[in-house]
């Protein structure tokens, strides 16, 4: 086979993977036994072993010792922590630097969402949430005072750790993502006060971790964690 055709066939192979993730039909935990992987994609075992290791960069797939390959999940309890902990200081941090934000600066914001709106059509989780950083980190990382943008620095680490990408979970979350984006940068634009646009960066972040803690609890699970004071 030329490297040529092995890539082309890697690629095909992790598409169909990583589409199996994000449909959860590839649960937390799985096994993805590569034999199995080949004979249902009609390939080799060759490029799905190659498409694997493209997965397990990506933060999407583990190698355990006499297991083999299984999909990775999220700490549920150190997510919400860092989510929470996250919105707050994302949240102030927009905030705050909302009236120091040039023209350029919120034309940059504005492309690089239209990316993000361009890349829902062919969804790829990891490349949306490079961009995602990249859209906030605009908004915030060239006025804000060096402590606070420690913590927010601190918080997409952790994020990173835990996960590469959560809308690989919640591909569904990423077009209402984009829309809270622009309106966000209508609230900036327009010179709106800073609780409104604290609130508003705070929910955006909040309501990403709402869609996962939904994909992953039962409706009585969700209703118990609403009911908790």
């Amino acid at each position: 086979m030329s490297t040529e055709a092995l890539h082309s066939k890697s690629e095909l192979a992790y598409q169909a993977i990583l589409e199996g993730i994000q449909q959860a039909r590839f649960a937390p935990g799985s096994r993805l036994v590569l034999a199995q992987l080949a004979a249902e994609l009609g390939m080799s075992v060759v490029p799905v072993r190659e498409a694997v290791r493209m997965l397990q960069q990506d933060g999407l797939v583990a190698y355990q010792r006499n297991v083999g390959a299984t999909v990775v999940g999220i700490d549920p309890v150190e997510y919400r922590n860092t989510m929470e902990t996250l919105a707050l200081v994302e949240g102030f941090s927009t905030a705050q630097c909302a009236p120091l934000i040039t023209d350029a600066e919120l034309e940059r914001a504005r492309g690089i969402n239209e990316q993000m709106r361009r890349v829902l059509d062919e969804f790829d989780p990891v490349q949306f949430t490079t961009l995602n950083k990249q859209f906030h980190s605009t908004l915030y990382e060239h006025h804000q005072n060096a402590h606070i943008l420690d913590l927010v620095h601190r918080g997409w680490n952790r994020l990173a750790a835990l996960r590469s990408s959560t809308f690989a979970y919640v591909p569904g979350r990423a077009r209402a993502s984009v829309d809270e984006h622009d309106h966000l940068l209508d609230l900036i634009a327009e010179g709106a006060p800073f609780e409104t646009i604290e609130a508003a960066a705070r929910t955006h972040r909040l309501n990403t971790l709402d869609a996962y803690l939904a994909s992953r609890t039962t409706p009585q699970d969700t209703a118990r964690r609403k009911d908790t004071p």
